[in-house]
């Protein structure tokens, strides 16, 4: 395959992944804005929403003020904006047209559509009454794709490329969302523990549909940061783990290497972040400090992406 398809099928679903992820980010953020005392100095909601999505110093160039609603429309229909969720749709749509050979007719009718529906949007008419059934229509057409990818397409290389697009970067924004919580939200230690806490993790869990599962999977109500860290960094079972999207790496990178016939240095890199985190301890993590943590992996992580475009010759 040319090292040009190949990227275009990895960024097509790493894009739709970002621009879910960005409706999720924005769903914890506004709805910690609705809750009792988020309005307290240091604990500016949306600066941290915008620094966790990496785009903090891109929308305070173009904007004096952090403003809710400048906020809002900055990260879903700014097109100068290269995370927003119109920016990611359109160029998922892009480089989907590009490889349209290696495609399903639902993979790209889905991309299409989508763009399609998108693109008739009127920022103005999402209002705060109307955002969070916009975020879950974000949601469910980035859903509605992977389903076709995974329903449809033949497990051969266009599948796996598409599929380490779309782990690399579901790896990288969960992180992003433990690491607003933890680090920026809140940053007094007297406030761990309290109430106020608890909401917070509670909507950290529902960002990334967790909420029901974590209660289901540790027969509990209370919401626990070390389990709740836990949860959406070790175990293979949540989807949207850390772990969960190290596996689904190394399985693609795996039938990549068997499929051309020789492994490079990507694999080798991918398995030690997957062993890492196969032998986490979150009480070690915790001692270490949980953001240098996320820190540590979001740069690993990067740093495999770039090894992928690599070894394969993107563009």
């Amino acid at each position: 395959m040319l090292g040009r398809t190949a990227a275009s099928l990895f960024w097509m679903s790493r894009y739709v992944e970002r621009a879910e992820n960005m409706a999720r980010l924005l769903e914890v953020g506004y709805r910690i804005t609705l809750m009792p005392g988020a309005v307290e100095g240091h604990r500016d909601e949306w600066q941290s929403t915008l620094a966790s999505a990496a785009c903090l110093q891109t929308y305070t160039a173009k904007h004096k003020q952090i403003d809710g609603t400048m906020v809002i429309n900055f990260l879903l229909f700014d097109e100068d904006n290269t995370s927003s969720v119109k920016f990611c749709m359109r160029a998922a749509r892009n480089n989907g047209r590009a490889v349209r050979t290696a495609l399903t007719r639902d993979v790209w009718e889905s991309l299409n559509s989508t763009w399609n529906e998108l693109a008739q949007i009127d920022p103005a008419t999402i209002t705060p009454d109307r955002l969070p059934s916009f975020l879950d229509w974000v949601k469910q057409k980035a859903m509605a794709f992977r389903g076709a990818l995974l329903g449809t397409m033949l497990r051969n290389d266009p599948y796996y490329f598409s599929q380490l697009g779309n782990f690399i970067e579901r790896a990288d924004n969960t992180a992003r969302i433990l690491d607003v919580k933890y680090f920026i939200l809140l940053p007094r230690p007297t406030d761990v523990g309290s109430e106020l806490d608890a909401q917070q993790w509670a909507q950290v869990l529902r960002s990334v549909s967790a909420h029901r599962a974590y209660r289901w999977f540790y027969k509990d109500s209370r919401y626990k940061p070390w389990l709740v860290s836990e949860f959406l960094i070790l175990k293979d079972e949540m989807p949207r783990s850390l772990l969960f999207t190290y596996n689904w790496i190394n399985a693609a990178l795996k039938d990549l290497g068997t499929l051309y016939g020789q492994r490079y240095e990507c694999h080798g890199l991918a398995s030690e972040i997957q062993e890492l985190l196969k032998n986490g301890n979150m009480e070690e993590i915790f001692q270490n400090g949980l953001h240098e943590f996320l820190a540590d992996f979001m740069h690993k992580n990067n740093a495999l992406s770039t090894a992928i475009a690599k070894t394969y010759n993107f563009p």
